[in-house]
């Protein structure tokens, strides 16, 4: 009977079989940028393996060759320089360093999540004329809101886009920092609250796909994923035509009902979706009764209610500034008070 560490060695070699039916989605990906990146990464990898498998095969074999029990190993105990050895050791790295910088610098202005397609796969250039699919993702707590606004239509949980078509994705957040991520079609990208991030993609291949959350974001984050269809353009009329039929509509206050937490929603299809709703969440300002943070912001620039408002900046008290620990440092300035221009009235 063999014994228990042999018995289980048989077993593992046996289970390597199952490891074919893997699905290496990042190294086998279905969008174009994806697969930009799979290339980089194999071709950054395999330059710097060129360094380091034979620093690897050499520490060994000077392990082997010099060890105590080799007695017929020259031994040189005076010998410190050779210039053809320093010129190898020191070259080789430096045309890979080099080699790598210039690869990082072309791929990260190709591969900039900002930029438009030039192309749709190897060989492809996007048709002149072709508009990108604009789809507005907001990450929720814990599901995933997407917006078309060409379509007029939203859904949660689900998003379909055409084949071989660019897609803008506008990326936001509506409480803490999320990370969207479908790995056969792109990179992943953060979604921020009050700001706005952007991803420039194409889905090559029809299939269905997982999305998820790349960023913990608290107890329901496991449960954040979504489905991706890539479909071809009668495809995605279905799918549109579908999300028109629900019964749901998207208001404002039905997002501020689904922007409260929950996990593992099931997919929502909303046949209409009001308008500007993703700019009054990116600027916090969904609730009909609240100042968007861009308005916010531009009265701030203009010291408040405009020109005449600068008379309302101020800065803190000594006695605070003091408490605060802010002597010696410059004062900050800000707007103390929101005033009309005319009445100069506390609102």
């Amino acid at each position: 009977m063999p014994s228990f560490p042999r018995f289980r060695g048989l077993v593992l070699i046996a289970a390597l079989p199952l490891l074919a039916g893997c699905n290496a989605v990042l190294l086998s990906p279905s969008g174009d940028i994806a697969l930009q990146q799979r290339n980089l990464i194999i071709i950054s990898t395999g330059l710097m393996l060129l360094i380091i498998v034979p620093v690897i095969f050499l520490t060994f074999l000077f392990a082997w060759r010099y060890r105590a029990s080799n007695k017929e190993a020259h031994y040189e105990p005076d010998w410190n320089h050779s210039t053809m050895l320093e010129l190898l050791i020191w070259a080789a790295p430096l045309l890979i360093i080099i080699a790598l910088g210039a690869l990082t610098w072309v791929s990260t202005h190709q591969l900039d999540p900002y930029r438009p397609l030039a192309r749709l796969s190897e060989g492809r250039e996007v048709p002149a004329g072709t508009k990108p699919l604009v789809v507005e993702v907001v990450a929720l707590d814990w599901k995933w809101l997407f917006i078309y606004p060409e379509q007029g239509i939203a859904a949660v949980n689900e998003m379909a886009a055409p084949v071989d078509r660019p897609i803008q994705f506008r990326i936001t957040s509506s409480t803490v920092m999320n990370s969207f991520f479908v790995p056969a079609l792109a990179g992943q990208i953060y979604a921020m609250p009050g700001m706005q991030t952007t991803l420039h993609a194409v889905i090559n291949h029809p299939g269905e796909y997982e999305g998820i959350s790349a960023n913990y974001s608290g107890s329901g984050f496991s449960g954040m994923r979504f489905k991706f269809h890539g479909v071809d353009q009668q495809g995605f009329e279905k799918w549109v035509a579908s999300a028109r039929a629900s019964d749901a509509a998207l208001s404002r206050h039905a997002y501020l009902k689904l922007e409260q937490p929950s996990e593992r929603n099931p997919v929502q299809l909303y046949a209409s979706s009001a308008p500007g709703l993703f700019e009054a969440i990116v600027n916090r300002c969904v609730e009909p009764n609240r100042m968007c943070m861009r308005d916010a912001m531009a009265i701030d620039a203009q010291g408040g209610m405009g020109i005449p408002g600068a008379l309302n900046v101020t800065t803190l008290d000594a006695e605070t500034r003091e408490r605060l620990g802010l002597t010696g440092t410059p004062p900050r300035k800000y707007v103390g008070a929101m005033c009309t221009a005319t009445e100069g009235l506390v609102l």
